[in-house]
């Protein structure tokens, strides 16, 4: 029953078709539906219903809705997590998202790989890498990060970059595709400084 799901978290091919996944795809869409219901002031229903969603969610995470995501259980986000309207997340992969995080309106985040065999992607073939952002980000609206990709502590993305490669901690990147154009005095000792005195 499982044998489909666990290629998938692997990185290896998987049959997306499997039944399996498409309980678990109608699961978290209600999930969305019931967040995305609530009203803005409520924020404490609104951050429960996101712990309820997310594989593991720090203290005071904020999400403006409308919020999408595949299935929620593969994403972690760190302490005062906040993103802004329209952050779509597939989450196929692990998305691991770190404290202090702050994402702009329209960005999207895909771990969800399709072959470009059109037979195999007929065939409902796929396989996801993990996206990794780390602590003290800041990510500009209408970015997209690809599969695999890791962003670094301290790092700013500007806005409408797409993120095909790895970014360093203390960056300044933009463009397409997303490169450095600058370096901040950021290092990961100060973001595990940083953690520590929460």
């Amino acid at each position: 029953m499982y044998d489909e799901w666990n290629k998938m978290l692997c990185g290896a091919p998987y049959n997306a078709t499997d039944p399996y996944f498409y309980e678990r795809l109608l699961k978290t869409k209600e999930l969305i539906l019931h967040y995305n219901q609530l009203p803005p002031s409520d924020s404490k229903s609104r951050e429960k219903a996101l712990k309820d969603l997310f594989g593991h969610c720090g203290v005071r995470p904020v999400v403006n809705s409308p919020f999408c995501c595949d299935f929620g259980c593969n994403i972690s986000v760190g302490d005062y997590f906040f993103a802004n309207f329209y952050l779509t997340i597939l989450d196929e992969a692990k998305v691991s998202i770190g404290n202090h995080v702050y994402i702009g309106p329209n960005v999207s985040l895909y771990t969800a790989c399709h072959p470009t065999d059109p037979v195999e992607r007929r065939n409902g073939i796929e396989w996801a890498c993990p996206i990794t952002i780390g602590n003290d980000v800041w990510i500009g609206g209408s970015v997209t990060v690809f599969p695999g990709v890791t962003i670094g502590h301290g790092s700013t993305i500007g806005a409408g970059s797409v993120v095909i490669q790895d970014i360093p901690d203390g960056s300044v990147a933009v463009g397409n595709p997303c490169r450095v154009v600058k370096t901040v005095a950021y290092s990961p000792a100060d973001a595990l400084q940083n953690a520590s005195q929460e």
